[in-house]
This record gives C-alpha cells, sequence and structure tokens, in this order.
C-alpha cells in the first residue's frame, strides 16, 4: 500500500517493520516450544533480542507518542473521538508489554534465559505480539486511511517535521 499523505507513509513503513519484528518474535517463541530457550550465540537470536530491546521500547514509544499528541486530537477536532480513545486504550496495555519484553531481551542478550525468564518472555512476548498484530491491522484500516483522506497539507507538512525530527 501506497499513501499521498507522509505521515500516512511513515507510519505505514513502521508498521511493516513492527509485523516483520513480531514475525521473527513468534518465530523464536515458536522454537523455543519445541527446544527450550535458544542459544544467545547466535548471532540471529542476538540481532532479535537487541532489536526487540531497541525497537520495541523506542519506536512504539515514539509512535504512539506521536499519534496520541497529533494525530488523535486532530481527529477529535474533526469530531471522530472514538478511534483516539479505543486506539489509546490500546497503547496502554501495549506499553508495559513492550517495555518488560525489552528488559528481559536486553538482560538475555547478557546473561541468556534462565528457565523463569524464558517462561515470562514467552508468555508476554506472544501477548505482546497478538496485540501489536491487531493493533497495526485497525491502524492500517481505519487510521492512515482517515488521515489520507481528510488531513490538509499545511498540518501535514507541520507534523510531518514534528515526527521526522524527533526520530
Amino acid at each position: 500500500m501506497s499513501f499521498t499523505n507522509r505521515i500516512s507513509q511513515a507510519l505505514h513503513d513502521e508498521h511493516g517493520a513492527t509485523v516483520a519484528l513480531m514475525e521473527r518474535l513468534e518465530q523464536l517463541i515458536a522454537r523455543g516450544r519445541r527446544s527450550g530457550p535458544p542459544n544467545i550465540s547466535d548471532s540471529t537470536v542476538a540481532r532479535l533480542l537487541s532489536d526487540l530491546s531497541a525497537g520495541v521500547e523506542a519506536e512504539v514509544e515514539r509512535h504512539f507518542s506521536f499519534e496520541e499528541d497529533h494525530l488523535f486530537p486532530y481527529l477529535a477536532a474533526m469530531g471522530d473521538i472514538g478511534i483516539g480513545a479505543h486506539l489509546t486504550s490500546e497503547h496502554q496495555a501495549m506499553r508495559p508489554l513492550g517495555a518488560r519484553v525489552a528488559t528481559i531481551a536486553r538482560a538475555a542478550v547478557a546473561k541468556g534465559f534462565t528457565p523463569v525468564e524464558w517462561e515470562e518472555f514467552t508468555k508476554l512476548g506472544q501477548e505482546l505480539g497478538d496485540c501489536m498484530l491487531a493493533h497495526v491491522q485497525k491502524e492500517e484500516m481505519a487510521l492512515l486511511p482517515i488521515i489520507e483522506e481528510n488531513m490538509d497539507a499545511e498540518t501535514e507538512e507541520r507534523l510531518y517535521h514534528e515526527y521526522v525530527e524527533k526520530a
């Protein structure tokens, strides 16, 4: 999918990266169910854990905050408060999940997983992945098209620069 609104396109691109990261997480969890905690000396595992610790914590927080601070108020001013309220409640549920998964991933890069940490990581990682994939789909199907269809060029310019400057 391609958007003419640069904000919609930037968020769409980030959604693609998030989906790919969640798919990698799902694959790691599925392998771990068969064979136990992964070997962190495996470069693929180490890269995924590093990507999780950085990507989930920083990019998701930035992405969520931008939507909550700029896009949802914009939509509310147009009279559409429902989508912003719904997506904000999902953000609130995912933030602590993402923070905990990132913390466990960061610790695992340094010392591997204990059985208890692996169990918590798989449980929370699966929950985060499920929530995140459903959330991305909602934003792709509802939020981005609304922004694409309704945002004026001046607002797009101002908000786009605001967003990319914080990257």
